[in-house]
């Protein structure tokens, strides 16, 4: 086999290792969540918990529905607990085309990122969860002679799209620093892009929300802060490019 071959070769094994130890990080992640998914889902289902009717509670309409609510409940709670791990596995996949300078990066790499991730998913779980749910629950409520009776089932898979959709807008300032430290991008490139971000903003509010404007709002607004934020961060970060000279 010759060189080339074997250096693609020794990438597909290198990323089958990386995927693997990702996969036995969510494996064990998943095994420890599943112990105490019970007390996640309490925990998740406080704010529509809080937003629901006096004397309401959420229901399973399926036999099989509690189980396989708590099986996604350990899933979902088991990728976060892994998600260091894997990005840590990421960066060892990615870190042999970096030069050595930017190799260091790594544990700033994965500490931020998880660190954004998480601010994301606090921010929405606090503060967005209980506005979308209460404006929701209450203009169902008050349009016809109808009664709140959410499924556990249903509840989680919007509320884990919500906090997915959180927390990965929150890693725009991380993505934006990694392109502009790459050269990819600069602050004059962002700042002359802003209106298509801002439009960008509003698609992936309808695509990752409810259909409701609320919701929609509510991702983006932060994408459109979070885009201002990358773009000083790549002004005062990213990769210096050469002054060209004028010709005389």
């Amino acid at each position: 086999m010759d060189e080339q071959g074997q250096t693609l070769t020794e990438h597909f094994e290198e990323l089958r290792r990386r995927l693997i130890i990702s996969v036995v990080a969510w494996v064990i992640g998943f095994g420890v969540c599943y112990n105490y998914a019970e007390q996640l889902f309490k925990l998740i289902a406080e704010p529509v918990r809080q937003a629901l009717p006096k004397d309401s509670t959420l229901v399973f309409i399926h036999a099989t529905e509690p189980f396989f609510t708590y099986l996604k409940v350990a899933a979902v709670a088991g990728l976060v607990v892994a998600l260091p791990v894997m990005l840590w596995q990421m960066w060892r996949f990615i870190a042999p085309a970096l030069y050595p300078g930017e190799k260091r990066l790594a544990i700033p790499f994965v500490f931020f990122s998880c660190l954004c991730f998480a601010t994301g998913t606090y921010f929405g779980f606090t503060y967005v969860f209980p506005m979308i749910f209460t404006f929701l629950i209450n203009y169902g409520i008050g349009h016809g002679e109808v009664q709140a009776m959410l499924s556990m089932g249903g509840y989680l898979s919007m509320s884990t799209r919500l906090l997915l959709a959180f927390g990965l807008v929150f890693e725009l300032p991380i993505i934006i620093f990694f392109l502009a430290r790459l050269g990819l991008v600069d602050y004059k490139w962002l700042a002359a892009h802003r209106r298509y971000a801002f439009l960008l903003a509003f698609v992936v509010g309808a695509v990752l929300t409810p259909p409701d404007i609320f919701s929609q709002i509510s991702i983006a607004l932060p994408f459109i802060l979070l885009y201002e934020v990358g773009v000083w961060v790549a002004r005062f970060f990213g990769k210096k490019r050469p002054e060209v000279p004028d010709p005389e």
